[in-house]
């Protein structure tokens, strides 16, 4: 079956991983519902950029720590393409400190945004999936949906509790043409981590190089990153007929971070 012609909806897509797969998406012609904070500017250059690949593209800029604008932006979509078919759970913020020091506002705004998102975005994508008779949700949930590290606590807890939602809605739609996988990237090369990268060079007094190598990769036996087009590669081939029975699995796009 062609994807021509379906929509995505992928929330936090104005940049790296989500602009990433919107891009990717795109090229398969899938029309695209952006969202995300950012430069107004840069904003409207990604959309022209998705809309150059020959589909239609809107963005909706809702707040994912507030229900009635997640609801909204479901909406907005429908309304607008009549359908979401591919529901991609993107949008994620990060803070690290010990918990007995972790701000109160920030963990649950991390949890608000990388957890509690995702159970709005699809209670309210499911009812038209479940009439249309073909669905596809995605959560980008990463390794640390897997195993932990510290100082990551309200994250991790996030991106684990993304794993129960993925397999929980598995299990709900199985029969009804309609899969909800995870995808699981370890470090993916994105401007926030450029910038982290020189940041912590300078704080350290390392290099860049030895940054990359002994802090981020660490972990990472290819000691390569992933990069977005190959997440956006494995989020399309999620939407295929391919995968029709590929259902309730995370998906380590990791360098083999979470086979040791």
């Amino acid at each position: 079956m062609s994807l021509k012609g379906k929509t995505a909806l992928i929330t936090g897509s104005t940049s790296g991983i989500g602009l990433g797969i919107a891009k990717g998406l795109a090229d398969a012609g899938i029309n695209i519902v952006m969202n995300g904070f950012g430069d107004a500017d840069v904003i409207e250059d990604n959309k022209k950029d998705i809309e150059d690949r020959s589909v239609k593209c809107i963005y909706n800029g809702a707040d994912m720590t507030k229900p009635d604008e997640i609801e909204a932006l479901v909406k907005e979509a429908e309304d607008t393409f009549g359908n979401v078919d591919i529901l991609v759970n993107n949008a994620g913020i990060q803070n690290v400190q010990p918990i007995d020091e972790f701000p109160p506002e920030k963990w649950n705004a991390i949890i608000d945004i990388n957890m509690n998102s995702s159970f709005h975005t699809i209670k309210h994508a499911l009812p038209k999936m479940k009439a249309a008779g073909w669905g596809r949700v995605i959560n980008i949930v990463s390794a640390h949906g897997l195993v932990a590290s510290p100082y990551k606590s309200a994250y991790v807890t996030a991106k684990h509790g993304m794993m129960g939602m993925t397999k929980t809605v598995a299990l709900e739609v199985a029969q009804q043409n309609i899969t909800c996988n995870a995808i699981c990237p370890g470090y993916v090369y994105t401007k926030l981590v450029e910038n982290q990268v020189a940041d912590t060079a300078k704080a350290r007094n390392m290099t860049e190089d030895e940054v990359k190598r002994d802090v981020l990769l660490a972990a990472q036996w290819t000691k390569k990153f992933v990069t977005v087009e190959q997440v956006a590669g494995v989020a399309l081939f999620l939407c295929s007929d391919s995968a029709e029975n590929i259902t309730g699995i995370a998906l380590p796009v990791d360098g083999g971070w979470t086979a040791a």
